[in-house]
């Protein structure tokens, strides 16, 4: 199994260097496959939803697209797919970051009752509970 990277994914999506575009689609074409898989890590989608938004202005629909054809793409594994996908859901739908939508959902199913913390719009998510201060 090999690593897929966050510029990886990047290029990938935005295509703004065609010449790197080019070889992260033909090295995941010649190098991944379903059988044989390019793992993404729950930090590699956090870094490309951060990416995607504060380097390229992308809006939440788009990002939440990109999200939902890299968890389609047979020759990528996505890290606890079914968290990811709860997670991108969750993004649409509300206020929170995609980095809280995804700690909410990785801590449920790690069998943790909630996560807590001061941010109010990710105390808005299935799974955080508000700490007032």
């Amino acid at each position: 199994m090999i690593g897929i990277d966050t510029n990886i994914l990047v290029r990938l999506i935005v295509a703004d260097d065609p010449k790197q575009a080019v070889a992260a689609r033909n090295f995941i074409l010649e190098h991944c496959s379903s059988e044989e898989p390019g793992l993404v890590r729950h930090v590699v989608l956090v870094e490309l939803a951060w990416t995607l938004a504060r380097v390229y202005g992308l809006r939440r629909a788009r990002i939440a697209d990109a999200m939902d054809q890299i968890l389609e793409t047979t020759q990528l594994d996505v890290e606890s797919s079914s968290d990811v996908v709860a997670a991108v859901k969750d993004y649409r739908a509300g206020p929170a970051d995609f980095a809280d939508c995804l700690v909410a959902r990785a801590n449920l199913s790690a069998g943790c009752a909630h996560t807590i913390t001061f941010d109010r719009r990710a105390a808005k998510l299935p799974g955080f509970k508000l700490l007032a201060g």
